[in-house]
Parts: C-alpha cells; structure tokens; sequence
C-alpha cells in the first residue's frame, strides 16, 4: 500500500507532467502575427528584460554572448516559468547565447486576457524569437509543456528553428492515453489525477491554454533529439500507474516522426525534472543540437 505522502507525490508529478497533453491538435494557427524579418537585428543584452508583444508585457531572460552560432530559447513546463531553469541556462550559455521566457500566465509575464490556444502561445513566441534572435538559427529546447509547444511550433518555422530538444515532453496524445489508463469509474489518487488533468486540458490552468490531442507533424530534416525520464515515477499512482508509463514512453517515440534526423535519449537516473536531476544529459543533447543547427 502506498503511503499518503508517496500518493500526494505521484499526483503531482502526473499533474505537472501532463499539463500540456494534446496542444499538437491546432490547425488553425496563424503564426505569423509577429512577421520574422531575416535582416533583423537581435537584441544582445544580458541578462533580464521585458518586451511588449502585442499589448503584453512578456519577460525575457539572456545569457552568453550573440556570436555566429545558433541561439538556444529554453520553454518552461506548465506550472513553472523561467527561473526555473536558470541554473540550466547560466550551464549551456558557456558555449551558446541561451535565452528564456515566461509565458503569458507564468512568471513575471501579464496573464492572458481570456482563454489561449496554440495560435497565440505560437505568437508569442514567434514575437519573443523575433527580438532575441533575428537571423540566428534557433534551437527550441523544452520541458515537458514547453517541449510540446516547441515541437508544435517547429513545422510551421523550418527556416528559423533548426534544431529541438524535447525533454520529456508531453505526449501529442497524451489526453486520450491518460482517459484510457484511467477509465471514468477510478477512484483514490488515480481519479484525483484524471479530473485534474481533464480540467487543465480544458483550459483550467494559469496560462488559460486549451490542449486537444493531435498528431506529430513533420518538421523537415530539422535536427532533434527526444530525452525522456528513466525512473518510472508514474507508477507510483494505484493501479493505473503502469499503463501510464507506458503511454508515456510511446508518446515520447512517437516525437521521433519530427524529422529524419531525430534520436530518443533516457535519462537513466532522472524523473520528470530531467534538466535539474540529470543535466548533464539535457546539456550535451543540446550541443550536440546546436552543432547540427549550426552546420
């Protein structure tokens, strides 16, 4: 029998890493509301900043020094914002111009103005790519929300986004995986799971962003490399738990249709949080990333 502070873990961590099941089903984005001029000047500043998209106030954080190569834009989990890969970021900015931001509902940025989907979280980061970037190569690297977003966004954007990092992202499909795993009559923590998450994919999270399942499209011969978590914290939920896990290791094959250039990394000794518990592995599929982009 699991104790209660193992279960009050379990949900959590399913919550926090489900979050953004499903954003991949939008076909009706228009992302081209922040127009990418290919002459435009990146911003080279360092450090933190904000920039108004559109009416918003949208806050930016840089690191490392602009210079021929690629520019890396980490994406933050849903529930997180980006302080907390500060850490991560100060690590790769060594040998790359790395930057990050909150999306709007996260950190320090404004809140949305009503309900989001992937049209508008895609302007707002075409928006923040635009002032950091310019003509850069990009290499998109994500966290789980934020690694479906970035894996989202990139087929739309092969002349800009060169390379993904997808760190245990959530699943395309991960809203029907998890309806599945978990029927209707579940009681305990696996139901507390399921109606939580079934009302964050409903919109009913701080970033207001509704996320349908969808399919994974191709984003060329962009460079990309997939890392999922090697402890199998999802079982750790009662009785669904191992279908879970399953679900989620297929979802994270199934980001390798992105492209003919994609490779599938575990994190042997991490959970969810791959880039706080195992960044060494986060950290060389990035450069690894970042050269390909670069080439």
């Amino acid at each position: 029998m699991m104790t209660r502070k193992i279960r009050k873990l379990a949900v959590t961590a399913m919550c926090c890493a489900v979050a953004a099941a499903g954003l991949s089903g939008c076909e009706d984005d228009d992302m081209n509301s922040f127009p990418f001029d290919e002459k435009q000047k990146a911003a080279d500043f360092v450090g933190a900043k904000k920039f108004d998209l559109d009416g918003k106030s949208v806050s930016v954080s840089c690191s490392g020094k602009l210079a021929a190569g690629t520019v890396v834009v980490l994406l933050h989990g849903g529930g997180d914002g980006l302080s907390k890969m500060a850490a991560f970021q100060k690590t790769l900015s060594g040998k790359n111009r790395v930057c990050s931001y909150d999306r709007l509902g996260a950190g320090t940025s404004d809140k949305p103005d009503g309900p989001q989907s992937f049209t508008s979280t895609g302007k707002v980061l075409t928006g923040v790519l635009d002032e950091i970037a310019g003509d850069a190569p990009v290499v998109l690297a994500g966290h789980s929300m934020g690694g479906l977003i970035a894996a989202r966004y990139a087929p739309d954007h092969q002349k800009r986004v060169k390379g993904l990092v997808l760190m245990d992202a959530t699943p395309s499909t991960m809203l029907a995986d998890m309806e599945q795993a978990i029927p209707a009559s579940a009681k305990g923590p696996a139901a507390q799971v399921r109606e939580q998450n079934l009302a964050i994919f409903q919109g009913q999270n701080p970033e207001k962003l509704a996320m349908p399942d969808g399919k994974v499209r191709s984003a060329g011969n962009t460079a990309v490399e997939v890392i999922k978590h090697g402890k199998p914290y999802l079982a750790a939920i009662p009785e669904s738990g191992p279908r879970l896990e399953q679900a989620w290791t297929a979802g994270q094959r199934k980001w390798l249709a992105l492209s003919g250039r994609s490779k599938l990394t575990t994190a042997e000794k991490s959970g969810h949080y791959i880039y706080l518990e195992q960044p060494d592995v986060a950290v060389q599929a990035v450069a690894r990333v970042s050269t390909q982009a670069a080439g």
